[in-house]
């Protein structure tokens, strides 16, 4: 977001409120799709910053170290370093100090493939499984509290939306 020129609206907007957020900073007659953009990433933004500081706070963790363990939790028999990168879309270069920290924390284990001794599978460990279990019940009602205001059927209507966004999207990426 930071490498995004400030447009005279977002200049303006900056000096009367610093705190505001670019999507903010946009009036009506700006492009429709860049102001959806941006309300994308705000939303993005203040749901990560309250569950990043709840799990700081409640679990002294971190949401990479959730989504990891979640990620790894789907597949109960384990699953190779390679396919936990694809599912947190990084690059196994990012994944393996994290997970080297995990190992330590004996949080998930890490186990040569049968196959192929190149390849390692992580799973979790009985101390990790644990440790999720409490996570995530907290985690949902986190984001279920910040929704609340939203009403069920506004919520699914969103949800349709944004499913179709998806599908624009990805057609937009084939074509």
């Amino acid at each position: 977001m930071g490498d995004l020129p400030l447009s005279k609206t977002d200049r303006k907007n900056k000096v009367n409120n610093p705190k505001s957020d670019y999507e903010t900073g946009l009036s009506d007659d700006e492009q429709l799709d860049l102001r959806i953009w941006l309300r994308l990433l705000t939303c993005t933004h203040l749901i990560e910053r309250r569950v990043r500081k709840n799990l700081r706070d409640d679990f002294d963790t971190t949401l990479p170290r959730f989504d990891v363990l979640a990620q790894i939790d789907r597949a109960p028999d384990g699953q190779p370093m390679r396919e936990l990168s694809n599912r947190l879309m990084v690059t196994n270069g990012n994944i393996t100090p994290l997970v080297d920290r995990l190992v330590d924390d004996n949080l998930i284990k890490r186990d040569p493939s049968t196959e192929d001794r190149r390849v390692q599978h992580v799973s979790l460990t009985s101390e990790g499984q644990n440790a999720l279990d409490k996570m995530i019940p907290a985690h949902s009602s986190w984001v279920n509290s910040l929704m609340a205001n939203l009403d069920r059927e506004s919520a699914l209507d969103l949800h349709k939306l944004l499913g179709d966004l998806k599908n624009s999207i990805l057609k937009a990426e084939i074509e």
